[in-house]
């Protein structure tokens, strides 16, 4: 009888995740492996991702799995410190900081984007700033440095959250144990606090490499156009070549890298790390 009432309450996930997960996932599979065939049907085949396989394709592919590393990579050296001295900070404290990092965040993605080209462009802002002093404008946009910019601004906040969350469970008692076993501050912020926060970590990275890799709004407007990433490749696809077969091969490629390194973080996160969060 429990296992029926169950079954019954986790029905409409399972409709949602049919719905809105598997099929369109079956869907985007479907036209990767297919093409069309002389007589206009569609016909099994790898062609599509043959065609990613072309020079132009993977320096793309290459280009934007650095950028979301360099991304991924600031946002943790930046985001951390903010994590951890918001979950050791008084609760006022806490919610100013996080009001000011989720205010951004309620603003539509596209118009923030845009806020820092009128900020950054030749005759932007910070750019009349320095006129003020004397000093020749700069170029800050349409280059990697200012895809990487953009993509940090965007994403930072899905680094501090899930570290925060995660340090804000950490029992006080163990740093205060370590402490009367004689232990430094940075002994016990190296010995307890970062192992303890190894989950939180795994999950910020998680939730600002995926979209740095896939996002082409921030490249088409921080970049100019001048620094396409894999998903300029694909919103081309769709919107203005009309491949879907060729556009949903390179998100299968995509959803294939991102899943694999996903699987990899998993194990490095249980292998390294057991479950009081003390390393082995």
């Amino acid at each position: 009888m429990k296992k029926q009432k169950s079954a019954l309450l986790a029905l409409p996930m399972a409709i949602w995740l049919l719905v809105f997960v598997l099929i369109p996932i079956g869907v985007i599979v479907y036209y990767g492996v297919t093409v069309t065939g002389p007589d206009g049907n569609l016909v099994f085949s790898l062609s599509n991702f043959a065609r990613f396989a072309d020079e132009t394709y993977l320096k793309v592919f290459l280009r934007s799995i650095k950028i979301a590393l360099y991304a991924t990579v600031i946002c943790l050296v930046l985001g951390y410190p903010v994590a951890y001295i918001c979950a050791r900070g008084t609760e006022r404290f806490r919610t100013i900081v996080m009001l000011l990092l989720m205010l951004p965040m309620w603003m539509n993605f596209l118009l923030r984007t845009y806020a820092w080209l009128s900020i950054l462009e030749n005759s932007g802002l910070v750019n009349r700033i320095l006129g003020q002093f004397g000093i020749e404008r700069i170029q800050f946009l349409y280059s990697e440095g200012s895809v990487i910019f953009g993509t940090v601004y965007n994403f930072l906040p899905f680094m501090i959250l899930p570290i925060q969350n995660v340090l804000l469970k950490m029992d006080d008692s163990l740093l205060e144990a370590a402490y009367d076993l004689g232990a430094t501050p940075v002994q016990r912020f190296l010995r307890i606090v970062v192992p303890f926060s190894v989950p939180g970590v795994i999950s910020g990275i998680t939730m600002t490499f995926v979209p740095s890799v896939t996002t082409f709004v921030v490249s088409q407007l921080m970049g100019g156009g001048k620094v396409p990433l894999v998903g300029d490749i694909i919103e081309r696809q769709f919107r203005v070549v009309s491949d879907w077969h060729f556009g949903s091969a390179v998100s299968v490629i995509v959803m294939i890298v991102i899943i694999s390194m996903m699987v990899l973080m998993n194990k490095v996160d249980k292998s390294d790390v057991d479950e009081r969060g003390v390393i082995l």
